[in-house]
């Protein structure tokens, strides 16, 4: 191991890498900032340029730094406009934006970029440690471990559901199940649920979903409301700086989510999105009474968990698709592709065939790692600064970025009707106080859930797998566990609180 790792230093370090590394950190970074132009585009965009390079060390160090730059700026368009453009920036929405409308926009930003480089550089040490043993891990999950894995998914509902809106949740929860059965099924590749509209064939989309749930509600509700939604934070822009209090409280968050997500990150098809969902539940299960209160309010390890899972999930989806050539979300099976068109081929032997790679990739992780945290950090001041212009100007530019990245996302006009119907909808929802995370949640995992028990049914001619696997049975009896934790919490606050009333 430590002659590959002096192999990818003299790779990493060459000038045209280092080039590479902070070019695919700022191209990222800015696209991710943009709701919409997620890495998946960018990185499609960019693979003639990548195969014009010649060199597949440079071209893969070019693509994965635009992957996870794009997933380190992602968190700036969901603390600052609640418009999270790519999936696994939505939970950091959940607490950054409300600190941002506290006037602690400088400082979420700061935890964001911070929890972001802790988890993306320990993700890169655990990469560069675990790769080979963990490859054959990923190897014993099939489709009936990852059916029982978004069952774990799906129960971080709980973590979204306030005091006496576990129902509301469920409700919600099972809405964006049912949107995500719409288009062709798993099963048979006929269409389903359309009303006869070809639009509908390929189902919604995401980037739709996430703007109609976020992004257009706040434009909306800025209209409704306008003295509500003016909080005239703009004073308060300029505090950067946590507390040695505030660091203490989210260093054991920052670790514990860097390895969870690391290690959700290297099983094949769960990735950033379910890592980051995952931490913040995780989290917020573990947090006291009253720092549970906070989340949603504007929590600090609300912000931090889901943005160290994320980025320690993207460096960990680089284990299957490095080490066995199986990708572990889109965007990974989009640099598959480059890959291969690179005339390099992923899998066991790589990191024996072609060393330079392997490694050269894993040490630019942390290059650029620390390159993102230089280049953020120094601009907080700059990109807060948005916040200083009136709520009600903003409603122009959060209505183009909405409106621009649903049709870029499908480049279809009639993504632009489903969003303002879906929009009126959740901002209806808002009013009524139905949270709009579990939708999402349910809509994300939706495809893949029905995908994953499908295969498992035909492979194992019906729910026999649930029994059979043992590895399934344990991530079913955790998602119970998950679910059922945060009521048993709940009664047993209310059981204390009867008895002191009856003390008193």
């Amino acid at each position: 191991m430590l002659e590959g790792i002096l192999i990818g230093l003299k790779t990493a370090l060459s000038i045209q890498n280092l080039l590479m590394v902070i070019g695919g950190c700022l191209i990222g970074t800015f696209i991710g900032m943009l709701p919409g132009l997620g890495p998946m585009s960018i990185i499609a965009i960019m693979i003639p340029v990548a195969i014009s390079l010649g060199d597949p060390s440079a071209a893969l160090i070019l693509l994965a730094g635009v992957y996870y730059g794009a997933i380190f700026g992602g968190s700036t368009s969901s603390i600052l406009l609640n418009a999270p453009g790519v999936a696994g920036t939505v939970a950091s929405s959940f607490d950054g934006y409300p600190m941002a409308k506290k006037g602690q926009a400088g400082k979420a930003l700061t935890i964001a970029a911070i929890a972001s480089f802790c988890g993306g550089t320990i993700g890169a040490l655990l990469l560069m440690v675990f790769a080979p043993a963990l490859s054959s891990v990923a190897l014993l999950f099939h489709s009936a471990e990852y059916f029982a894995l978004m069952i774990v998914g799906l129960s971080a509902i709980a973590a979204f559901a306030g005091t006496g809106q576990v129902c509301k949740a469920i409700m919600m929860t099972l809405l964006g199940l049912i949107l995500a059965t719409v288009g062709e099924g798993a099963l048979f590749n006929m269409p389903r649920f359309t009303m006869g509209l070809m639009d509908l064939q390929s189902g919604f989309g995401f980037i739709t979903l996430a703007m109609a749930m976020f992004a257009l509600p706040e434009a909306l509700f800025l209209v409704l409301k306008p003295r509500q939604a003016d909080t005239g934070a703009g004073a308060e822009i300029k505090d950067m700086r946590i507390t040695m209090k505030e660091a203490k409280s989210i260093a054991p968050v920052i670790g514990r989510q860097s390895l969870q997500g690391f290690f959700i990150g290297v099983l094949p098809g769960a990735g950033a999105t379910i890592a980051s969902f995952l931490g913040y539940a995780v989290e917020r299960n573990l947090a006291t009474k009253e720092e549970q209160a906070e989340f949603g309010e504007g929590s600090i390890k609300g912000l931090a968990a889901p943005e160290t899972a994320n980025n320690a999930a993207c460096t960990g989806s680089f284990v299957p698709l490095l080490t066995l050539g199986i990708p572990g979300s889109g965007t990974t099976a989009i640099l598959l592709g480059a890959l291969i068109a690179l005339n390099v081929t992923p899998g066991p032997r790589l990191m024996i065939d072609e060393p330079q790679i392997f490694w050269a990739v894993i040490i630019s992780m942390y290059i650029g790692n620390l390159i993102l945290l230089i280049l953020n950090l120094p601009l907080i001041p700059y990109i807060a600064k948005v916040l200083l212009v009136p709520r009600n100007y903003l409603i122009p530019f959060i209505l183009f970025f909405t409106l621009m990245g649903a049709y870029i996302g499908q480049n279809n006009s009639t993504e632009l009707l489903m969003l303002v119907g879906f929009g009126i909808c959740a901002t209806a929802f808002k009013f009524a106080d139905y949270p709009l995370a579990p939708l999402l949640i349910g809509f994300i995992l939706g495809g893949m859930l029905e995908d994953n028990f499908s295969r498992s049914m035909q492979l194992y001619d019906g729910v026999a797998f649930i029994w059979e696997r043992p590895m399934t049975l344990a991530l079913l009896l955790l998602a119970v566990f998950l679910v059922i934790l945060p009521s048993y919490r709940a009664r047993r606050a209310r059981l204390r609180a009867a008895g002191i009333a009856d003390g008193d």
